[in-house]
């Protein structure tokens, strides 16, 4: 698929391109389980994604390519309830593996993680993420039409729960129980739409608010692991600027916040407890998992105090996510 002959075919066969027009693809940095493609053509530009079957990871990693159709169907579910918060889906190949979608220029866009690295903690970012996030959900909570299409659980075990809780049960022999369960009964809820990687490099900020990415993780099961995915983030993101650390949770508070008002198809209550007993196995794996956080690589103080901080919860887990930070925050100080 690197042919650009064949490449360009994809855009001829599905009205993108006219047969007399000349694309010049430019593969994207930043991806680690697809190849990427800003596409050019005259007057206009679109992106172009399709998965691989190895993660360009350290560690042996590899899912199945079928998540390129699962990320096309999630964008078009998104694009019919949030439509300004995702890319507009334009075409897609299921044979080929390849989507194309609306290209975002950068300028207009930037990424919320490079906003974050470099200090800029808007509240107001994080709170539209659990609002755009809760709608999501709450659009497709209980409808068993949307949990046939995501039927993908095979999917999500590869990429989220064998190489974040799992793996991480490896590297702690006495955790891995307590992982096991946490994975086990994510695995078994079927309660809305997930999207599997809801994390500050896969959204952009733009002038409507945030536009989720990367949705190669789509599942039905439950929307708990979305939020405690993303509030891991903040949490992490102190580390780097601990000058900031009250910013980076004020984004916590105001995320959750946002989120857990908006949930109306259980108990908010009940939700926020199974978010709160994950958050310490995700801490923990982005030191010990699969996909470490590359910018606390090397910094072994920082690292053990996630490891340290982390185990403590999940021995004594806490029913409510503000607990969590509170114990992240004490942490931070000692």
């Amino acid at each position: 698929m690197h042919d650009p002959a064949r490449l360009d075919d994809f855009l001829h066969a599905s009205g993108l391109a006219a047969a007399h027009e000349t694309a010049r693809w430019t593969p994207l940095a930043g991806g680690v389980s697809s190849d990427i493609w800003r596409v050019d053509l005259p007057g206009r530009s679109l992106c172009v994604k399709r998965a691989l079957p190895r993660l360009k990871v350290a560690a042996e990693w590899h899912a199945p390519t079928s998540r390129n159709a699962s990320e096309w169907a999630w964008i078009r579910f998104a694009a019919g309830h949030v439509p300004l918060h995702v890319p507009q889906p334009l075409a897609h190949d299921p044979d080929a593996g390849l989507f194309a979608m609306s290209f975002l220029e950068p300028a207009r866009y930037p990424v919320w993680k490079r906003q974050l690295m470099d200090g800029e903690v808007d509240v107001g970012t994080a709170r539209a993420v659990g609002s755009v996030l809760a709608r999501i959900h709450a659009a497709s909570a209980g409808d068993a039409t949307v949990a046939r299409e995501f039927a993908t659980l095979d999917n999500f075990r590869a990429l989220r729960l064998e190489p974040y809780l799992i793996a991480t049960g490896r590297r702690h022999p006495d955790l891995a129980a307590r992982l096991g369960a946490l994975a086990q009964r994510t695995g078994e809820a079927s309660i809305a739409l997930v999207h599997g990687d809801v994390s500050p490099k896969n959204i952009l900020v733009g002038a409507n608010g945030p536009v989720l990415l990367d949705a190669e993780c789509a599942w039905y099961g439950d929307p708990a692991f979305d939020i405690a995915f993303c509030l891991n983030h903040l949490l992490l993101k102190c580390l780097l600027r601990r000058d900031l650390r009250e910013s980076y949770l004020a984004g916590f508070e105001a995320l959750r916040a946002a989120y857990c008002v908006a949930v109306d198809w259980e108990s908010a209550a009940s939700l926020e407890a199974r978010a709160a007993a994950l958050l310490p196995g995700l801490l923990l794996a982005r030191i010990d998992g699969k996909s470490p956080v590359e910018y606390l690589l090397g910094r072994d103080a920082d690292q053990a105090l996630v490891r340290n901080t982390a185990r403590g919860l999940l021995l004594q887990p806490h029913a409510r996510l503000d607990e969590v930070a509170d114990a992240w925050r004490a942490a931070l100080v000692a």
